[in-house]
């Protein structure tokens, strides 16, 4: 699990994903919150080579982009999946690593992942898909169009994307 930042997180939620121990990197101006949270933090990203941390506590040191460095530290560690807890979601963070990682972030009360085209998914009717970004030739089955990039699911049943480029990330609600 990657920290970014836990403004606007709820920690009910935060606990549901600390259920499954994983692993747990945050980035250094949160280091002493998630610290007096009693997580067990396993890597801290920092400019600071020297930055005093949890015994056993690795640090990824970044000189100008903290969450490519970590996407670098995950890769080279070989994990195949990483949870983002963030309060802001920017798409070149996030674009360059979806071949080689699952990627889930977290922002407030939204989940977004990436899809392929042709993805499809069970939900409810009346739940809310956001498209984050520009898409090419969208076609969508079971939803209903609420304004652009926003859709809603017209009835319990499966919805789909199909699109003309690589990948889209998509938010749905927690």
């Amino acid at each position: 699990m990657l920290i970014l930042s836990l403004e606007g997180f709820e920690y009910e939620n935060l606990g549901q994903i600390l259920e499954w121990s994983p692993t747990v990197i945050v980035q250094q101006d949160i280091y002493e919150l998630a610290d007096s949270l009693a997580f067990k933090i396993d890597a801290v990203i920092t400019h600071d080579p020297n930055f005093y941390a949890q015994e056993n506590t690795r640090l990824i040191i970044t000189d100008t982009d903290p969450v490519e460095d970590a996407f670098k530290f995950l890769l080279a560690e070989q994990y195949s999946a990483v949870n983002v807890i963030a309060n802001e979601f920017v798409l070149k963070d996030y674009a360059l690593f979806v071949d080689d990682i699952d990627i889930v972030v977290f922002m407030g009360n939204k989940k977004i992942f990436p899809v392929r085209s042709g993805f499809s998914k069970w939900k409810v009717a009346g739940e809310q898909i956001q498209i984050l970004h520009e898409v090419h030739k969208l076609h969508t089955g079971g939803l209903r169009k609420l304004e652009d990039h926003a859709f809603e699911t017209e009835k319990d049943g499966f919805y789909s994307l199909t699109f003309e480029q690589p990948f889209i990330f998509i938010a749905e609600l927690i």
